[in-house]
């Protein structure tokens, strides 16, 4: 038996019935009646997620950005790249991350790549995520700065070489998904002499649809 093709697909399930049951200040909840195709049908709730895209900062050293944000849901400070969500109408990727490198870290890059994509939590929630690579680092000028606030407002930022920032996330250290999964693609991105890294357009299929308004 041949083994077949390791690339994920999109599903042609038929969705029975789908409604909103709770419409939140950012993201909705939705539940489907999904037919298996076996006579099977299962109810499944999801969160209608915008999709995020992030960055992994490189200087000339390969050292990599870190900010410490506070994320409530977990009741922790996480150390992250900058990342931000897709909630801007019209703005695509690559314009949305630079958006965010400006506003989170200050910063401008005149070279990026697409890292790697992926699900966040595909068994509960649409949101997708992109991951970009920025270098050729710049700093805003201090009268352009975004402004901060919530918990944006208190963010410290670090500098650490992409080696250590690897050992730390495979410690255990580090844990939120852009950063491990950020991190361990840039260095294996590293070791394979960057070969791996696609154009800061390339084609993204996988991108969350969106809030449903209707």
């Amino acid at each position: 038996m041949s083994r077949p093709e390791l690339v994920d697909a999109a599903g042609q399930l038929t969705v029975r019935s789908s409604e909103v049951v709770h419409r939140g200040l950012v993201w909705d909840v939705r539940r489907d009646e999904v037919d298996l195709g076996d006579g099977q049908v299962v109810t499944r709730e999801l969160v209608e997620h915008t999709g995020a895209v992030g960055v992994v900062v490189l200087d000339e050293a390969d050292r990599m950005l870190l900010l410490r944000q506070y994320r409530h849901p977990v009741s922790a400070y996480l150390w992250e790249p900058p990342a931000g969500l897709l909630d801007v109408p019209g703005e695509d990727a690559l314009e949305a991350v630079r958006r965010e490198l400006a506003e989170e870290a200050d910063l401008v890059a005149d070279e990026w790549h697409v890292l790697v994509d992926f699900y966040n939590s595909p068994g509960g929630t649409t949101e997708s995520f992109r991951c970009f690579l920025a270098r050729g680092l710049t700093d805003v000028p201090e009268a352009e700065r975004h402004p901060r606030d919530g918990e944006e407002r208190a963010m410290v930022p670090v500098w650490v070489e992409l080696g250590e920032a690897r050992d730390l996330v495979l410690a255990g250290r580090l844990h939120n998904p852009a950063t491990v999964i950020g991190v361990l693609a840039a260095a294996a991105a590293r070791d394979a002499g960057w070969s791996t890294l696609r154009p800061a357009d390339s084609p993204w299929p996988e991108r969350s649809p969106g809030r449903v308004t209707s």
